[in-house]
This record gives structure tokens, sequence and C-alpha cells, in this order.
């Protein structure tokens, strides 16, 4: 049975751009075929921010207005074809009757006054905007019904299920708090992130780093248990050949939750045929490695903690890349220097 717990983002435009820049961004954290439901009252933004999400997914024709037409069809960098519907003229009925045409549409399908399709929720991103008293300025909620998520509980029982070592867990608790303070850092400047889903992953980004573990190595700081050792070997003869991040992937795509696979999957260094594509995925990447063992550290110290731990202090030509590699994305993500960033007491 899959308990899933639902995201709400809610933001403050302060300006058009930034309503341009929120649809823009939200390109950037979708995991699959999706449904847009844009709601809000005439003159609120819809437009503004439809026109920056379809700069976000490479449309490279004019937006243009499908209420006559009723739909128009564009075609997107990396999610296909891009359906873009205005249910404004139509009665309830005679917009769920249109939608049903294509329903088994594999892409992305925009429907604008969602408000007369409401049955469609249930598993859609869900977009309202809505005027406020400043002139320029526009409220932003978006409810995130497309992707499930696990509950805290949940992974606690998948950590017990699992026997993960107390130092990991704390680990990967310090890894969600930093990808919960980056979230707010770029939710802030109007840029859409599921800060949720990226604190799941957080704490669940190294639930099989003991797949990585082997005779003699410093990764655990306390003794391990007849019981984990049992626990682990079962656990690596079911995924033979896999990495912590495969694994953990897996793992909690056999759940129910394949997109946070999706998120968890790239954060490490080990797999250099799985690009970083969303803004979930780059963040936990980076947050991973800001944090050492469970204190934040900078990019320079977290690499120096790993050549001592796993290098006997040498540099190795792998090192040299990780290092190179997590400066670029570094100065990708935060092209003005990294925000602060605060350790958990």
């Amino acid at each position: 049975i899959i308990i899933a717990m639902v995201e709400t983002l809610s933001l403050r435009l302060s300006e058009p751009k930034k309503t341009h820049l929120a649809g823009k961004s939200l390109a950037d954290s979708l995991y699959g075929k999706t449904d847009i439901l844009l709601s809000g009252p005439l003159g609120a933004g819809k437009t503004t921010f439809l026109k920056g999400f379809a700069e976000g997914l490479g449309i490279q024709q004019h937006i243009t207005s499908p209420t006559y037409a009723l739909e128009q069809r564009y075609t997107t960098g990396k999610f296909g074809e891009c359906i873009h519907v205005d249910l404004y003229r139509l009665a309830e009925h005679d917009a769920e009757e249109l939608l049903t045409h294509t329903d088994d549409h594999e892409g992305i399908r925009c429907i604008e006054w969602a408000e007369r399709a409401q049955s469609r929720a249930s598993s859609a991103i869900q977009v309202q905007l809505n005027e406020t008293d400043d002139e320029d300025a526009r409220d932003l909620q978006i409810d995130f019904n497309d992707i499930p998520l696990p509950s805290l509980e949940q992974i606690e029982e998948w950590r017990k299920e699992v026997c993960v070592p107390s130092n990991v867990v704390n680990h990967c608790k310090a890894v969600a708090n930093v990808c919960e303070q980056l979230a707010g850092y770029f939710t802030e400047q109007g840029i859409v992130v599921r800060t949720e889903a990226l604190r799941c992953a957080g704490e669940l980004h190294d639930l099989f780093r003991f797949i990585d573990f082997h005779s003699g190595s410093q990764h655990l700081n306390t003794d391990v248990t007849e019981e984990q050792r049992t626990v682990w070997k079962q656990w690596k003869e079911t995924y033979p050949d896999f990495g912590h991040e495969e694994a953990a992937a897996a793992f909690v795509g056999k759940k129910g939750f394949p997109e946070l696979g999706a998120i968890i999957l790239p954060h490490g260094l080990r797999l250099k045929n799985q690009p970083r594509e969303t803004i979930e995925q780059h963040i936990l990447f980076y947050a991973d490695k800001r944090v050492a063992l469970d204190k934040v550290v900078t990019i320079d110290e977290r690499f120096e903690d790993l050549k001592n731990r796993y290098c006997e202090g040498k540099e190795t030509l792998e090192h040299r890349e990780w290092y190179e590699e997590c400066t670029r994305e570094e100065q990708e993500l935060f092209p003005s220097g990294p925000p602060a960033i605060r350790s958990t007491e």
C-alpha cells in the first residue's frame, strides 16, 4: 500500500519577469508525461507563465492562444509533443469531452481554465495564479499531484528494513537539511523547486551506502552488527553489480516512488552515463558534496576529507575529475557564489 504525500509550493512573484521565470523553471522539474492544470482569473499572468514554461521546454514556435481553435500543438526539446488546450469558452461537460480525446497523450498537456476539468487534478500539476494588491505582483500556488512522496515514517521503516548504520542516517539528515536550505534559496528568487521531494531524496540518497562498503574501508564509524552483515549480504545479492545510487533508486522505485528514485540515481560521481537534468537532481548532487559526515563544509574541504579517508591522502586522477565536476556544478548553480549554509545542531 502506497501512502503518498502531496507537495504544495506557494510563491509571491513580484513582477511579470518572475512569473515568466517561474514558468520556465517548472520545465526543469518534470519527471515524464504529465498534465499542467493552469487556473486563475483573467489578467492573473497565465499567458506569461505559460510562455516561460514553453521556453523552458525548448519550444521554438511562438505560443498563441488556442481559444478559438481549442488546442495547439508544439514540439518540445525532450518531452515530445506539448498540447496546449484552452477551456475558457467550454462548459464543464464539453471540456471533459474535449480532453478525453488526448487523455492518452504521452507528452506534456497544458490545460488553461482548468477549473472546468477538475477530474484531472488527482494526477496532475495544478498551477493557480492570482492577482494581489500590488499591480505587478502575483501569488502562485503549485500542487504537485503528479508524483508520490513517502512520509518520514515510511523512510524510517525503510532504514530499519535495510539496517542503515547511524552515521549514514546522520549524513542523510544533514544532506536533507542542506537540500531544504538550497531549495529555499531558489524559491525566494521565483524558481520552482520541489522542496519536499528534494528533502525526501536527501533523506534516502545513501540508503544503500553499505553496498559500497568493503573490508578495511573507513566508511563506518560504528561497529557492524551480525544482523547488519546478514541483511546487507541479502541486499547485495538482490542488487548484484549495483552501486549504492542504483540500489537506492531501484529500492524506492519498487516501493512505488520511481520519480524519487530518478532524483537519487545521479547524485553520485560513479555513474557517468546518468545525466542530471532536473533542478532537484542538480541540488541533491551538490548538497551531498557539501556535507562531510554530518557537517557542512566547502567543496575543497569535502574532497580533502574524501582524499584522506579513501585515498590515504593521495590525490588520484579520479579524485581530480570529481573535484572539477563538483566545482563546475557549483559555478553553474550559483554564478555569484553559493549562499551561506547552516549545519544542523
